[in-house]
């Protein structure tokens, strides 16, 4: 038995509460020190007013932590949502940033209602018919949109572009005409970010970056007295520079109300009828939805105790949080990976640390507003442009690369898609474009939807799932719903000696799945591989059986 599993597990409810408070409200301490200027950062990015993300953060914390299915994950606003947000802001407002605001409050909690359906009913499996490489192509594309807007704010600049790829074409005309003060309270938060991303000191590290930010930002923006609308000569003495006089002041620093409770605002359901609104409703679903699923099933990956979230339940709760959030002004909420891990690497045991997260939040926002507003643009903007980075970095090319070139393709289709239309049409872009891929490989139009599979009981406690024709993304729902419900711990065999063809997307949920599956106890092997053959050299590519 490994170490791990010998592990006590903790408890849960209010006997969790007494045994692991101590832990947990430090935990929650210090993810509540990162999460405060990124739910910031993430609302203002959306187009939403720098409480809204608060809002939900607090709704995530105080609320879904009581009624999800998971033990360490923290629920809150997340960048991989900002694309969605804004453009149902730009697309309900019609220029109405205040109308755009309410109509996309509308279709979030309309939103909400259809995600706590898809938890009730246990169709959480649904997020199996995206394949992988069009996620991770979605989430790139999302990094890409957030760096390509984020960077302007991070140099005080204000582009005139309307469109997005008017946005990244002025990109090189921003840094022209960058504000140098502001730009460098940005670059300097820039700058801390990647420096504490390569520091090992475990000491150091305990210090979470987006709050070093923050108070440099804090420290910077005092010096250059951003309080104060004020103009400023950049290099006087050179002649040679065009523009040397700039001006500054409080439109560079995060507006909120003084108090707290003029933050709320509530939604506008005047533009139901329309399709805009539906177009934003199931878009928000979906990738919210997607979203929570995918974090929440990373996050059990990194909880040391191995526990397996209620996938369905928690995509309930998030529904309820989403719904309450957006009646009274606040961002959809998802699991957030980031935090989530944090919360993890700070000794976290239960969703008490969710809690108290949200609880602190409250609490600092309700009593110190004053010390929000002085926080410079520029530095959420930093946190926001290295977050996108982090989604599209050269890592997650190469990784995808690595799996086959099949892969990467559908990887950048995705990502062209999405920039150039919108998050949903990009994604079945990169969906068409992955059924193409598989059939000119074998794939039969009667078996896009429909997976051949049968399972054999050789012994009271030894079964074969044996897998015949093709097994991709978009029809392997069902054997993913049997193994939801399989017995556990006992000797498991996927045979797929029959298996014409076999995706990325497939081989990857196996493996996973023959993991957890011993590492709760049972075994579980993967055979009837040695006759396909592979489309690259990594053991989670797509295979297709050489007599096909």
């Amino acid at each position: 038995m490994s170490q791990v599993s010998q592990l006590v597990l903790p408890k849960t409810g209010i006997p969790g509460l007494v045994e692991n408070w101590r832990s947990d409200l430090l935990s929650g301490f210090l993810v509540f020190l990162i999460a405060l200027p990124l739910c910031l950062g993430i609302a203002m990015a959306s187009g939403f007013p720098p409480m809204s993300g608060i809002i939900t953060a607090i709704v995530g914390g105080v609320v879904v932590s009581r009624i999800s299915g998971s033990y360490v994950t923290i629920n809150g606003p997340a960048a991989g949502l900002i694309v969605v947000i804004v453009d149902a802001v730009q697309s309900l407002g019609h220029g109405d940033a205040m109308a755009g605001y309410r109509y996309t409050l509308a279709a979030i909690v309309v939103a909400s209602v259809l995600q706590i359906l898809l938890g009730v009913f246990k169709a959480g499996k649904l997020s199996a018919f995206f394949p992988s490489s069009v996620v991770h192509g979605m989430l790139a594309a999302i990094g890409i949109i957030i760096m390509a807007k984020q960077v302007h704010t991070l140099l005080g600049v204000k582009p005139e572009a309307k469109t997005l790829l008017g946005t990244i074409a002025e990109i090189p005309h921003s840094i022209i005409e960058m504000n140098p003060e502001v730009s460098l309270i940005g670059l300097c938060g820039l700058a801390l970010l990647i420096v504490w991303s390569v520091i090992k000191q475990p000491t150091l590290k305990m210090i979470p970056a987006p709050l070093l930010v923050v108070m440099v930002g804090l420290a910077l923006g005092q010096y250059f007295d951003l309080d104060h609308i004020h103009q400023y000569l950049f290099l006087p003495e050179a002649e040679i520079l065009p523009h040397h006089q700039y001006t500054i002041g409080p439109t560079f620093l995060v507006a909120v109300p003084e108090n707290f409770m003029s933050g709320f605002y509530f939604p506008d359901f005047a533009k139901i009828a329309t399709s805009e609104f539906w177009v934003a409703v199931v878009t928000i679903w979906l990738v919210g939805s997607l979203e929570s699923l995918l974090s929440a099933s990373a996050v059990d990956k990194l909880d040391p105790y191995k526990r397996n979230s209620n996938l369905n339940r928690d995509l309930a709760a998030v529904g309820v949080g989403n719904l309450i959030a957006g009646s009274v002004g606040g961002l959809p909420m998802i699991a957030e990976i980031v935090r989530s891990s944090a919360n993890i690497n700070n000794g976290a045991k239960t969703g008490w640390a969710n809690f108290f997260h949200g609880l602190l939040l409250l609490t600092f926002v309700a009593l110190f507003p004053r010390l929000i507003h002085e926080i410079p643009l520029s530095s959420l903007a930093a946190l926001l442009v290295f977050t996108g980075f982090r989604l599209a970095s050269p890592k997650e090319f190469a990784k995808t690369l690595s799996v086959g070139l099949d892969n990467f393709v559908v990887f950048v289709i995705t990502i062209i898609g999405v920039i150039a239309t919108d998050l949903l049409v990009g994604v079945a872009i990169g969906i068409v474009a992955e059924l193409l891929i598989h059939m000119t490989r074998g794939l039969k139009p009667g078996n896009v939807f429909s997976l051949a599979y049968h399972v054999k009981q050789t012994d009271p406690r030894t079964y074969h799932i044996a897998v015949s024709g093709a097994a991709v993304f978009s029809n392997f729902i069902s054997l993913k719903s049997l193994l939801a419900d399989f017995p556990q711990g006992e000797n498991l065999f996927f045979d797929l000696t029959d298996a014409e063809l076999i995706d990325h997307t497939v081989m990857e949920f196996i493996h996973h799945y023959a993991e957890e599956y011993r590492h709760a106890g049972g075994k579980c092997e993967i055979v009837g591989l040695d006759d396909h053959h592979s489309y690259s050299d990594h053991h989670l590519a797509a295979r297709r059986k050489l007599s096909v």
